[in-house]
């Protein structure tokens, strides 16, 4: 199974020195390893340049196969090790900021006070990247707007406000709220969260059109761009918690929300690290 988690991870990272970085080996060996599997298929899966690596069309063909290859293998030794026990595994989590800040160090701390054996992968993202992974299988679950996905399983897990970020020198500042309406004077920041955005959604229902000058992917960077005066936003209340700028928040009216939820394409056949995982998140959450 090297040889194909070689390819793969020769393809995530866009160069055999990284991968071999990852992995623990050698350039030459990953190259190697890589080249033998092509030896296999009789094709060239990958073209080489100075510039890095990038797949041939027979190499876009074959990834998704090699993929399933790999995971059935893993999860093939998941299974063997649910058969002696929990005393290790992988958990591959897909996530955005807000729930990898706030919400995943504390929960992978208690886990592991319990299973100290397993370690875990975050794959950071956006709701289309996160519901990619899952059902390419790159990553065992994650957590999405339910609104945001389809043909998985989703299990809500909270409602999280949406709050108006602003400069501490707007002129809503003063405002104990904030409506709609006003939210569409001056530049907007939108976070580019995939294929759905929560606020933009809102403001369509409520027939309000934002000016909006920057897409911006990562929620922190939308804070500094505020406290910097280049415009106001819309972020979820989570993300707010503990925040290391100068900025105020204010309420919107009308109110709303998203929701956060645990998505997978079939617990069956995860691996038991990650149905554990699940089942400990679920009890923590859907219990409050």
């Amino acid at each position: 199974m090297n040889t194909y988690y070689a390819f793969i991870k020769a393809i995530e990272t866009g160069s055999f020195t990284k991968a071999a970085e990852e992995l623990g080996y050698t350039q030459s060996a990953i190259s190697q390893m890589v080249h033998s599997l092509e030896e296999e298929l009789s094709t060239t899966l990958i073209l080489r340049s100075r510039s890095g690596i990038t797949l041939t069309p027979d190499g876009e063909e074959f990834l998704p196969y090699i993929r399933n290859i790999y995971n059935s293998h893993r999860e093939l030794q998941e299974k063997q090790k649910e058969m002696e026990g929990l005393e290790s595994g992988l958990i591959r989590i897909g996530t955005f900021s807000s729930v990898s800040c706030h919400w995943l160090p504390g929960l992978i701390k208690d886990f592991k006070k319990q299973y100290p054996a397993v370690y875990f992968e975050l794959l950071q993202g956006d709701y289309t990247d996160i519901a990619n992974w899952i059902k390419d299988g790159s990553a065992d679950f994650g957590f999405v707007n339910p609104k945001a996905v389809s043909n998985l399983t989703t299990i809500d897990l909270q409602e999280d406000e949406m709050l108006a970020v602003l400069p501490t020198e707007h002129p809503l500042a003063a405002h104990n709220n904030v409506t709609l309406k006003e939210l569409t004077n001056g530049p907007y920041i939108l976070l580019d969260e995939g294929e759905i955005s929560e606020p933009l959604t809102v403001f369509k229902q409520n027939n309000f059109e934002p000016n909006i000058q920057y897409r911006v992917h990562d929620d922190y960077s939308i804070m500094s761009m505020v406290e910097q005066g280049l415009g106001i936003s819309i972020l979820p209340k989570l993300v707010l918690e503990r925040c290391p700028y100068n900025i105020i928040t204010k309420s919107i009216s009308p109110t709303f929300a998203r929701t956060i939820s645990l998505a997978y394409k079939d617990k069956r056949v995860l691996p038991i690290a990650s149905r554990y995982f699940i089942d400990f998140i679920i009890g923590k959450y859907t219990t409050q």
